[in-house]
This record gives structure tokens, sequence and C-alpha cells, in this order.
């Protein structure tokens, strides 16, 4: 099996096979209370589990209001534009660990969670030897089920091993995520459909631990409602960057050209669970409004993707669907207009960009593919905005000055050229009237 394939095959995108023995469907949607539970009930791990937990849920006390102060109706939701907010990496391993309940606010560093403590130090003292860079996440684990303690996921290789143990990781990381090999204990199973993230780790941020549940249990309902259980999987993930855009959703899947992406959304609310469905699943149509960015883009990347999408669809909405969408985000402003926001900003929706349609989809992955083979020239440059971070040592692409003359001053002189002509044939209309 090849390990790193971002690619999944021709009849695998649209039929959701089922499973075989070395495959293996989305992740059964656990119950919609499962991460309400207490300590004494989600302790049943065995191994390296045994007897680690840390009581750390969200305790929001007798008198205060939720939604309004942390939730989907608090002051700070949906003020910051959300493109280009996901920081750039290759490769996102998930480990299957516990429940959010119990998760301490750095789970990574816990000294009583051996795992995830052992396995995060693993990956940053092996980060140089890696050919891709990855990011760590802690998703719901259950023993028992299908998705048990220790589970490792890994995408977009999409693939699956079992019951990883604190004895393992520097074999696992070595093998794995090294070597781009295979785990020799363990089989990897393929994974198949979409996989569905949603932030929950309320002991890290309170808006998470509000608005990720609420998430997780319309995404159980609608999931349910439209038979996708062997189908689309939905899980709660720990603190994965952003809490200031929760509800923070993190969606895996093949794409128009069958190949592995992973799309971050942020400021979801339950009503944006059904748009999110039927069209970035089912269509395979990115929801701008939403959307933050993607694994293997740049931040810069991530803009210039967003502005080819608005530029492809004349800067306006084109269905319904996109104007709920747009609805959904922004709130309304006053008759007949709402906000939008777009990579400089809020805009009137009228004149905002559109989720992409099909066409639009299969321009955004042809640039992503155009990006892979320029990397080498794009990269030579440091960018502004890590610039400002402190000097991170990591490089992203820059816009080439071709680049910048093809989207700005081509479009500027197309633009003085209409005007030009419109004028011309107004004042031949006003010349035959007199």
């Amino acid at each position: 099996m090849k390990m790193a394939s971002g690619t999944i095959r021709d009849n695998d995108a649209l039929s959701f096979l089922n499973p075989t023995s070395l495959a293996s469907s989305p992740i059964p949607v656990s119950d919609a209370d499962s991460y309400l539970l207490d300590g004494a009930q989600i302790s049943s791990a065995s191994g390296s589990f045994q007897n680690e937990g840390f009581l750390g849920g969200l305790d929001p006390g007798p008198n205060l209001n939720i939604d309004a102060e942390f939730g989907f109706s608090r002051p700070d939701f949906k003020q910051i534009p959300l493109v280009g907010t996901v920081d750039f990496y290759e490769r996102h391993v998930f480990l299957c660990y516990k429940n959010p309940q119990v998760w301490p606010p750095r789970i990574e560093a816990a000294e009583f969670d051996r795992l995830p403590r052992l396995l995060s130090a693993a990956l940053s003292s092996r980060k140089a030897d890696m050919k891709r860079q990855i990011r760590l996440t802690i998703c719901e684990g259950h023993d028992g089920t299908e998705t048990s303690n220790g589970d490792v996921l890994i995408f977009p290789d999409m693939i699956r091993y079992r019951r990883l143990t604190h004895f393992d990781v520097d074999t696992f990381v070595e093998e794995v995520l090294v070597k781009d090999g295979e785990w020799l204990p363990g089989t990897p199973e393929a994974l198949r459909g979409w996989y569905i993230f949603v932030c929950c780790h309320g002991s890290r941020d309170r808006r998470c631990g509000v608005c990720g549940p609420t998430l997780v249990s319309k995404f159980n309902a609608e999931i349910e409602l439209h038979g996708l259980r062997n189908k689309v999987s939905v899980s709660p993930c720990s603190h994965i960057g952003g809490d200031k855009y929760a509800g923070n959703v993190v969606i895996f899947g093949p794409n128009l050209h069958k190949e592995i992406t992973g799309h971050w959304y942020g400021y979801v609310t339950p009503e944006d669970v059904s748009i999110l469905l039927e069209r970035h699943i089912g269509k395979r149509q990115i929801v701008d409004p939403l959307w933050r960015g993607q694994m293997g883009l740049s931040e810069e990347e991530q803009i210039y993707a967003q502005t080819q999408r608005i530029q492809l669809n004349g800067g306006t909405h084109n269905s319904t669907q996109a104007k709920d969408s747009c609805a959904h985000s922004c709130g309304s402003h006053g008759e007949g207009s709402s906000c939008c926001q777009t990579n400089v900003g809020f805009l009137c929706c009228q004149n905002s960009p559109s989720a992409e349609t099909g066409e639009a989809s299969e321009l955004n992955e042809e640039a992503g593919k155009l990006k892979v083979e320029k990397n080498k020239s794009l990269r030579k440059q440091i960018s502004r905005r890590n610039s400002l971070k402190g000097g991170s040592s990591r490089k992203v692409s820059m816009l080439t000055w071709y680049e910048n003359w093809e989207r700005e001053d081509t479009y500027a002189a197309l633009a003085v050229i209409g005007a030009v002509v419109s004028v011309a044939f107004a004042y031949n209309c006003y010349k035959q009237l007199r």
C-alpha cells in the first residue's frame, strides 16, 4: 500500500464503497451527548489509558448566559475575516483518545496523559526529518467501538492504525511519519467516505466548549436524517487553532478530481450544518463565507484561491443556496442586503463572492496542482504575515510580479476599456436622438 497517497480510486469518490478487510467506513457517529458523560462513565480504557483521567470539562456555572457570552450570539462572533487563517501544513494526524470532558487544556503536554504527550514530543523531535509538515490533533475515542483509544487516523493518506500505545510511539513515528512506510505491528486500514472534526475543547476555550457540542449534535441529526451514517463521520476534536472563530469544523474527503483535501470552516452555526453537508460533501463546492483555508496551502495561497473563485463568479452570488449561506454566515444588515466576508473584509451579499460552483471548484483544484509545481520558486520569499509573527523560519509562497499583473493590472485595464466603450456608445446614442 502506498502510504503517502492523497488520492482515491475512481470508484471511491462518489460511491462510498463498502469496507473490505483492509478498508474502514467512516466512524459511526457517536452518541450526541457522549462528551457530556462523567469521568466514571468513560474510564474503561485499558493499557496506557488506565487511571489517566483529568476532569477538565466545561462548567458554565448556574447563572451564566452561556450562548450570549461564549456561543453563537457572543459579541465577537463573525467580526474577523476568516480566509487565510490556517497555518501551512501538509499532513494531519488524529489520535483517538478519551473524551473532551476529560481533556486538560493542553492535552499534548499533560503529565498524566502519556500517549498524547509522548506522541507530541516524538513529532516535535523528529520534525526536521519529516518530508511533510504534520499537525497533531486529539479526537474522541471509546474502547470497544469503531474508534478505540489509541487509534490513529492520518490525512490525506486516508488510513487508520489501531491501538497505538505509549510503548510504540517512537517506532510508529519513525516508520510511518518519517520514512512514509508501514508500522509492522499494525495493519493500516484504508478509510472511506468523509470525516468531519469539530473542535469541542472546552477546557482550552469556552467558545469551543459551547459551540462545538451543539454542532456535533446537529451534524448527528442531519447525518441520520439523510441516511449518511455509513458515509459521513463526525467526531469532537481538541484545539486546532483560532478559537475566536468557533464553531470550527475541518472536513476531509475527495474533491472533484478524487483527491483527498482538508478544508477548514469557521463561525459555523447549526443552520450552516445542512449547507456544508449538501454543498461541500454532496456537490464538492467550497462554502466561501465560512471558509478559513485548506490543508496544503499557505495563508497567501488560501487568499489567492478564494480571490480566483470570486473572480470566476463575477463577484456575485449565482444561486439561492449561496445567498442562504451568506445570510446565515453574516447576518442581516438592512432590507435586501447582508454582510458577507471576503479576504479583504466584509461586503454586501449582492456584490460578494459566491460559494464556488462545480466549475469554480475545478479551477481551485487546478490552482492547487499548479501550486505544487511552483512550490520551489514561490517559497523563496518569507511572507509579510510570518515576519509579523516573529520571523518564522517556514517559507511560504508569494505571488510573483507576473501573477500580480494578471490579477490586478489586467482587470484594471479591462475596466478602463469597458468604461471608454460605454461612454462612446452613450455619446453615439445622444447624437442620434438630437
